[in-house]
């Protein structure tokens, strides 16, 4: 993650395409630990692509992972018969009640913290 950092910070200065060399100077500025591997594995899939490319087609993925709350942990939880049964219950969000908190004032302690 730090090598994609590295990349993207070099991006954001106007070097359009860093070099491993450029790399290696960002993380070793902050005194990060420098993978070689990763850095020519990094620059390679990026070579010839537009970042701004990149990240769009990032985006598209990453809105197709699943985010959802417990709903599905309930279902999968439930086995296979269970699992009409189940997914109603899910489905209905759980009503939170609220439990207001007084505040303990300093009449009823007896003394003042600043007397």
């Amino acid at each position: 993650m730090k090598v994609i950092a590295a990349y993207l910070l070099a991006v954001l200065g106007g070097n359009i395409s860093p070099s491993a060399e450029n790399l290696k100077d960002i993380l070793g500025s902050v005194g990060a630990e420098v993978d070689d591997d990763k850095i020519e594995l990094l620059l390679s899939e990026v070579k010839g692509k537009d970042i701004t490319e990149l990240i769009a087609s990032g985006r598209e993925k990453l809105a197709s992972v699943p985010s959802g709350g417990g709903g599905a942990v309930a279902v999968a939880a439930t086995g296979g018969s269970g699992r009409a049964a189940a997914a109603p219950a899910a489905a209905e969000p759980k009503k939170e009640e609220k439990v207001e908190e007084k505040e303990e004032s300093d009449v009823d302690m007896g003394f003042s913290l600043f007397d």
